[in-house]
């Protein structure tokens, strides 16, 4: 049972970090050259690996169904939970707003279509909210069946896309240089947002168990599932095309309709939508799960039905309105993701962890290597993140795509 769990769990991890954003990373990594864009991603991956890490250290000393609010109230106090706090509900809303959004049209496009009679533009976004609210109300469990059902879609359709392109990379392509370094700075926000899982963590310690033997493998194959799909998208991506052509690609569509017509596919873009659509469906259950245990905690609701369905209205209530009544505020929130996601990954474990060690709880069980130093690490890399996402919302870098 605990061996389902376990590899449910690493599934969970990888189905929330691989959304559909993944395939706005060629876009977004257009003019860095291939070597550069792996060196960022492997970089991403070992910083959000190790934060996710030392949430394991946090929480072993903590009951099994603690969230961030108990963990940051209980080492950093009230100031700290008030800073836990905001970070989680701001990032988690505007993702699940911008995913009831964007899912919801492609779904009302498609019972349009299915139906033949024109759908009122909300339906999907209502329909969609409300399923995925069944299924993250009725358990971790149901979440994590449905999960691996769709992540063993999403594979195999991105096997099949690999497999189609796989003919057209060209080994010159590889090796092209950034074509300006300040798309360097301006890829690391991006990069880096693309490997966040953390606000699940509370939501798979509960469903594992304090078992940090288990979670720690849950946390190290969860995080390396996407690290090695977006290494090898990347390898097809950015082989297939010219840095050149990449940058001129009008957005997500111009790629992949430069992509089809590469490979003679029409089929591609079809691939490309079936995944998408499955990456948004993943994802959304993975963020919606932490933030539905994330409040059961904060407002103290138990596990029996009406309580789950109190918790369910106010996880996906708001971002339900904010997608139909103010599509544009989340879509300027998303504008802050990255700085929201450094401080819920990166300064709050890290400032957690010191503070417990300096108790000395670190001699009595799980420590994450690289003491202090590996903190300091972690912390300044935050700080270059945030400043990196600073100067292209001031325009002194270049924006990517």
């Amino acid at each position: 049972m605990l061996k389902n769990k376990t590899l449910g769990s690493m599934l969970i991890v990888a189905g929330t970090t691989i959304g559909a954003g993944m395939l706005a990373l060629p876009i977004a990594s257009a003019g860095l050259g291939f070597t550069t864009a792996l060196i960022l991603i492997l970089l991403s991956w070992l910083l959000m690996t190790y934060t996710a890490l030392l949430m394991l250290e946090l929480h072993q000393y903590a009951s099994a169904d603690a969230t961030l609010n108990t963990l940051a109230k209980s080492i950093l106090g009230k100031r700290g939970q008030y800073v836990a706090n905001f970070a989680m509900v701001f990032l988690f809303y505007a993702l699940c707003a911008a995913y009831i959004a964007g899912g919801g049209a492609q779904l009302q496009e498609k019972i349009s279509n299915l139906l033949g009679i024109e759908v009122a533009p909300q339906a999907g976004s209502i329909l969609l909210a409300i399923v995925v609210a069944c299924v993250v109300t009725a358990g971790t469990g149901t979440v994590d069946k449905l999960n691996k059902m769709l992540f063993a879609i999403k594979i195999t359709v991105l096997a099949s896309l690999f497999f189609v392109l796989s003919p057209y990379v060209h080994g010159q392509h590889l090796l092209d240089m950034p074509i300006q370094q300040g798309l360097v700075l301006s890829a690391i926000p991006v990069i880096f947002t693309s490997f966040g899982f953390h606000g699940s963590i509370p939501s798979i310690v509960k469903y594992v168990g304090l078992d940090i033997k288990s979670l720690r493998r849950v946390m190290m194959f969860g995080a390396a599932l996407p690290l090695v799909i977006y290494v090898f998208w990347q390898l097809l991506s950015q082989g297939v095309m010219s840095q050149q052509s990449l940058m001129q690609s009008e957005g997500l569509s111009g790629f992949v309709s430069n992509i089809s017509s590469i490979a003679h596919n029409p089929h591609i873009s079809t691939f490309v939508t079936v995944f998408a659509d499955l990456a948004l469906a993943t994802s959304f259950l993975g963020v919606s799960l932490g933030l539905f245990d994330f409040f059961a905690d904060a407002f103290k609701k138990g596990n029996g039905k009406l309580d789950r369905s109190k918790t369910a209205l106010i996880t996906f209530l708001p971002p339900l309105g904010f997608a139909l009544f103010y599509p544009k505020g989340f879509i300027m929130a998303l504008g802050y993701a990255a700085i929201a996601l450094v401080v819920l990954a990166i300064f709050l474990p890290v400032a957690m962890v010191w503070s417990q060690r300096r108790q000395g709880l670190q001699s009595e069980g799980y420590q994450v290597r690289g003491g202090s130093l590996g903190l300091g690490v972690a912390a300044l890399c935050g700080i270059l993140i945030i400043a990196a996402q600073g100067l292209q919302m001031l325009g002194l870098i270049p924006s990517l795509g």
